[in-house]
């Protein structure tokens, strides 16, 4: 008889404890005692029985509706699936094809009512057992996590996973290679101003693979990468669970998110600081808001920025035609459509907003500003009086005097040390006495910690006090030279945002005050000599707001 064999391990555990060369060695030697001809071997090592598409037997089902099998042979019912309605489905479909199934370690379940039951008994046992594992396997996984272990084996690119060992628990290790190629991807979209369909090209120009191997990262990629907390120390487990899809044509289970409250955070190590993060969101959020392709371009300057000074909420561009075939332009609240409002008695009753007056009024106001330094001088100003900070002499002094303190407290213990080792004081009394000096110690350094940043704070607002004046300076030499685009880029990086309520206009304003980081060309493929500049990004962008130490002010003017 043609016969074929099949056997199946799920892990690399289980293959431990049972080899799958065991298996198809018994098989082998059955079939030589039976004197059947071994057409092919069919195998799965490491899938697991609760699935239907593996390999080995995907191969096998394909072969018997060939016409290659009269029979196969496997060691038990729990090899050939772990679900007993599995098992029905692959032996249903085997014996329309005229194909027996045989069990080392089970009864034959041809013509016997008592081996079919007891076939049957088995698989629901075998599918007991898998859901009482998967159970224990994801309760340990949760505890494990918990205690701040690294359960998850697909890790971000950038790190890699060290398992238990002598020096603690699986963890997270920064792998140098890819972290300076996660560091570029951030600096090339925070501070280098590239799209990410620029980013992805000059990786592959570069020879910089993806994590799987890949030569062209994907968009998504990218973006995906941007946006994984991991980066700034901060993973996160069960964040999603398995529930089945009663979709038809669709997967028995599919993944929903849980609520935020049962997630798990894990500390691993950084790779990129909190504030180039929240940059690159900021970097995602303006380009969102300020793309191109939701609306003609030049038509409206403070796309994106104008907010309703009624309800809040931000405006949308309209066009209205009018009488002679041309248009005017407005900003419209949100919630001036009674169904967006979410009913009208929620509809806002503040009036559209003619676009070319707004952008004309704040577009001078702005200008006014960077020509008259001291207006932002007197706006910074007021707004250091509501907070007014200490004096640094006096910061310092409180430093110097903790740090007195301190000395103290280790001459203390010191002394206490002395005693103990001179039979003065019995063990008991300096267990206590040095607990109480521990304690004071943290307390001390506490307060010390929480000057010393009072006093970096204090430096730099006087940093920002004085490069207002040589910010406003930069800005105004080619304020009058620029166009539609330049000065839509130049308020998108000032203004925060421009709140409308009547005649009344307050415009919010942040100023970048660091200097821009240096370039890095190096990569950079060579341009011709006297042609136009390469566009490095889109034309409507949010440039590093996240980045750059901005200071805020507001003020109010009339529009005439």
């Amino acid at each position: 008889m043609r016969v074929g064999l099949y056997a199946r391990v799920s892990s690399e555990a289980q293959e431990d404890r049972s080899p799958i060369g065991s298996q198809v060695e018994a098989l082998r030697q059955r079939m030589a005692t039976l004197d059947h001809e071994v057409v092919a071997e069919f195998l799965d090592d490491g899938h697991s029985g609760a699935r239907l598409d593996r390999p080995g037997l995907d191969a096998l089902r394909d072969a018997a509706e060939a016409g290659q099998l009269e029979a196969v042979w496997c060691l038990t019912p729990d090899r050939l699936a772990r679900s007993y309605a599995y098992q029905v489905l692959i032996l249903d479909e085997l014996a329309r094809h005229g194909v027996q199934v045989h069990f080392l370690d089970a009864p034959q379940i041809a013509d016997d009512p008592q081996a079919r039951l007891l076939v049957q008994v088995q698989g629901v046992i075998a599918e007991y057992e898998r859901a009482k594992i998967t159970e224990r396997n994801r309760r340990g996984r949760l505890f494990r996590a918990r205690a701040g272990e690294i359960v998850f084996w697909r890790v971000p690119y950038g790190y890699r996973r060290l398992p238990r060992d002598g020096q603690g628990p699986s963890r997270l290790a920064v792998y140098p290679p890819e972290a300076d190629v996660v560091r570029r991807i951030f600096g090339e979209y925070v501070d280098g101003g590239h799209s990410l369909r620029e980013i992805a090209r000059r990786l592959y120009e570069d020879g910089i693979p993806t994590g799987s191997g890949r030569p062209v990262w994907s968009i998504s990629r990218l973006s995906e990468l941007l946006r994984h907390t991991s980066y700034v120390g901060r993973a996160f487990y069960n964040r999603s669970e398995s529930v089945p899809d009663l979709r038809p044509g669709r997967a028995p289970t599919r993944q929903r998110p849980r609520p935020r409250e049962e997630w798990i955070e894990l500390r691993v190590p950084a790779i990129v600081s909190e504030d180039v993060f929240e940059a690159a969101q900021q970097v995602s959020r303006g380009n969102l808001v300020f793309s191109s392709r939701r609306s003609a371009p030049g038509s409206w300057l403070l796309r994106g920025l104008v907010v309703c000074g009624g309800c809040g909420h931000k405006t949308y561009c309209q066009r209205s035609p009018t009488r002679t075939g041309g248009h005017n332009l407005y900003y419209r609240c949100q919630n001036h459509d009674p169904l967006l409002a979410g009913g009208p008695e929620r509809r806002c009753t503040a009036g559209s907003v003619r676009a070319n007056e707004l952008d004309s009024f704040v577009f001078e106001q702005v200008r006014e500003a960077l020509l008259r330094p001291e207006l932002l001088l007197a706006g910074e100003r007021a707004l250091v009086s509501r907070m007014p900070l200490p004096d640094d002499d006096l910061l310092q002094a409180q430093v110097d005097r903790l740090h007195r303190r301190l000395e103290q407290a280790d001459a203390e213990h010191r002394r206490l040390v002395d005693l103990y080792q001179g039979g003065f004081i019995p063990l008991t009394e300096v267990q206590l006495r040095e607990t109480e000096l521990a304690r004071r110690r943290r307390q001390l350094e506490q307060q010390r910690s929480a000057l010393t940043a009072q006093r970096q704070e204090l430096a730099d607002n006087n940093r920002l006090r004085q490069r207002i004046a040589g910010f406003a300076e930069k800005v105004r030499r080619g304020i009058d030279e620029l166009d539609f685009e330049g000065r839509q880029r130049l308020l998108r990086l000032l203004v925060e945002e421009i709140r409308v309520s009547g005649w009344q206009v307050e415009i919010r304003l942040r100023i970048p005050l660091d200097e821009p980081p240096p370039r890095d060309d190096r990569h950079r493929p060579p341009r011709p000599s006297g042609g136009p500049p390469e566009p490095v990004s889109s034309e409507d962008r949010l440039r590093t707001p996240g980045s750059l130490q901005a200071h805020h002010f507001s003020y109010s003017n009339p529009p005439s």
